[in-house]
């Protein structure tokens, strides 16, 4: 049996949307550019998940511009926002955003198109407010801080981060990455300008996600083409990603519980590992206080991509970390900016959660660990 625990790298398509995405494939095909009936049918489609997404994130008039994803659309947020501003231009990341924020942010830096400031973080991964503060200021052209960090679940406090962007430096543009919140964490968009999603962590396909971007707003568009989605993301919609994003809404609509069901397994999951492995040590905040989806714990003194090959090789899928950067050999940088020493943060598993994972699944997976550690942690590296 495969115990699936990597739902924040992405997650299952459920089968109610592989059958949405084939009949945009069989049956609604049509470009919704298009000025025929069976075309404007299909365009209506996109403005209905647009409507669903507007009506998760509580605001009716915001512009939902579908992107290839979530990297896509973090781009489009920050170039977007440069482009129709003037200098001096700031802008301000947290040091646990994700590489299509953090990175995309220094490489504008380093291309000479803004100045940019590293927010740090606290113990517990979220973003230290004395350091926003401070920054607002200075003067910002964009603030961008997640909603969930994709490593640890960490919960960004965007409320009074908002409060303190409106009250400080009321040019300054917030955006929040919310491609791990959405739908599994509540957010209102009136606190921020622009917000970010990804309907692969939602159990949609890949290829397709958004930026929400308040009334109002302007921005330069990265694409120059046929003029789609408000000039802003030119190219013809993939409407099969849309229309399955859109039915992966409505299933996870469908389970009004799946917060509560998804923090239920997590703390179990927390509390078996506390209990069978005295050395397992959570990363990140309280499990209570965390996202309801993600668990960080290192294992020492085994390494994480150790146990994960053996969690493997016994049917339990997990992470080290972010999947964009698992293959690069290198310490997570957002466990560095927590202050988690590297012998320790070498040692870290990432747990994340869909709201189809069972508590069966967990204890299962519980068990297979302490099986496993038991004999990895005998070959201890001097």
């Amino acid at each position: 049996m495969e115990i699936y625990l990597d739902n924040s790298a992405t997650t299952r398509p459920t089968g109610s949307v592989i059958r949405a995405l084939t009949r945009a494939l069989e049956s609604d095909y049509y470009n919704p550019s298009s000025l025929y009936a069976p075309a404007l049918g299909v365009e209506k489609q996109l403005d209905a998940c647009r409507d669903r997404i507007r009506a998760e994130l509580h605001l009716s008039d915001a512009a939902v511009i579908f992107t290839s994803g979530g990297t896509e659309a973090n781009n489009l947020a920050l170039t977007g926002t440069l482009g129709v501003s003037r200098a001096p231009l700031r802008v301000a990341v947290s040091a646990g955003e994700h590489p299509s924020v953090y990175d995309a942010a220094l490489s504008l830096m380093q291309g000479g198109a803004c100045e940019c400031a590293v927010l740090p973080l606290n113990a517990g991964g979220t973003v230290d407010i004395d350091a926003v503060r401070s920054e607002l200021k200075k003067g910002l052209t964009l603030l961008s801080v997640m909603q969930v960090n994709n490593e640890t679940g960490a919960k960004n406090d965007i409320a009074e981060i908002s409060r303190l962007a409106r009250e400080i430096c009321p040019a300054c543009r917030l955006h929040v990455d919310g491609v791990q919140g959405f739908m599994r964490e509540d957010f209102d968009l009136r606190l921020a300008d622009m917000y970010t999603l990804s309907g692969h962590k939602i159990h949609a396909p890949k290829g397709v996600g958004a930026l929400v971007v308040r009334r109002g707003l302007r921005l330069k568009s990265a694409h120059v083409g046929g003029g789609q989605e408000n000039a802003l993301r030119s190219g013809t919609e993939n409407t099969p990603g849309i229309l399955a994003l859109s039915q992966a809404i409505d299933d996870m609509r469908a389970l009004p519980l799946r917060r509560e069901h998804m923090l239920k397994l997590k703390l179990l999951l927390a509390r078996e590992l506390a209990a069978r492995i005295p050395e397992a040590t959570v990363n990140g905040p309280a499990p209570e206080d965390g996202a309801c989806n993600i668990l960080n714990v290192s294992l020492p003194p085994v390494r994480g991509e150790t146990i994960l090959h053996a969690l493997e090789a016994q049917g339990v899928l997990v992470s080290t970390g972010s999947a964009c950067s698992a293959k690069k050999q290198k310490l997570s940088r957002v466990l560095t900016s927590m202050g988690v020493p590297a012998r320790r943060a070498e040692c870290a598993l990432r747990f994340s959660l869909s709201p189809y994972n069972t508590e069966e699944e967990i204890l299962r997976a519980a068990q297979i660990i302490q099986e496993q550690y038991a004999v990895l942690s005998k070959f201890q590296r001097r």
